[in-house]
């Protein structure tokens, strides 16, 4: 692991609502580990570092819109030659309830444009590993859009805060690379 990201949309407007929870994994990872997440031009985000077993793994809250998450995260793996298969990208997933958490390597965006965009600037290599936190689903397809764009309820958000939280506490599977150890804890993890 030498890059995780976490997506959502930059803004005050848009920080509280289901869109940024990949925002809030990474923001959380960072609190754990006494990390600040401060403003590169150059990487179209935050970023941030640290280092385990001698290697540097560094964060990425991109600030372009959703949809543009690649320049982000193409900027950074480009200048420090990370190949896909090396990043987690941390983002909403409308197909798992709140408070679920799943941890898969590869696989399509699933319509979400952040993953289509990511995918798009890696030269179509779509064998990086995801983080997809549950916000749930409106019940139809014309309700998404403003679903993902608004706050969650309180229970909702509690439950999404305690997935986010667990994901946290798994990271050292992750930095260890210990993929099938994590995907155990995370994905039979309920709230």
């Amino acid at each position: 692991m030498q890059l995780i990201v976490g997506l959502g949309n930059p803004g005050r407007q848009y920080a509280d609502t289901r869109h940024n929870v990949g925002v809030w994994y990474v923001e959380a990872l960072a609190r754990s580990l006494g990390i600040t997440l401060s403003e590169d031009k150059k990487a179209f985000g935050l970023t941030g570092q640290t280092t385990h077993g001698g290697r540097t793994i560094r964060l990425l809250v991109p600030t372009t819109y959703m949809n543009r998450s690649g320049q982000a995260t193409a900027a950074v793996a480009g200048f420090f030659k990370i190949p896909p298969e090396a990043m987690l990208v941390a983002h909403d997933d409308l197909d798992l309830a709140p408070g679920t958490v799943r941890l898969k390597q590869g696989g399509g965006h699933g319509g979400h444009n952040g993953l289509r965009d990511i995918i798009g600037r890696h030269g179509n290599n779509k064998n990086f590993l995801r983080l997809r936190i549950g916000v749930g689903h409106p019940g139809h397809s014309d309700q998404v859009t403003p679903w993902v764009l608004n706050k969650p309820s309180p229970h909702d958000r509690r439950a999404m805060d305690d997935a986010i939280d667990e994901a946290v506490r798994q990271r050292d599977y992750l930095f260890d690379g210990d993929l099938q150890r994590a995907m155990t804890e995370l994905n039979g993890f309920r709230a």
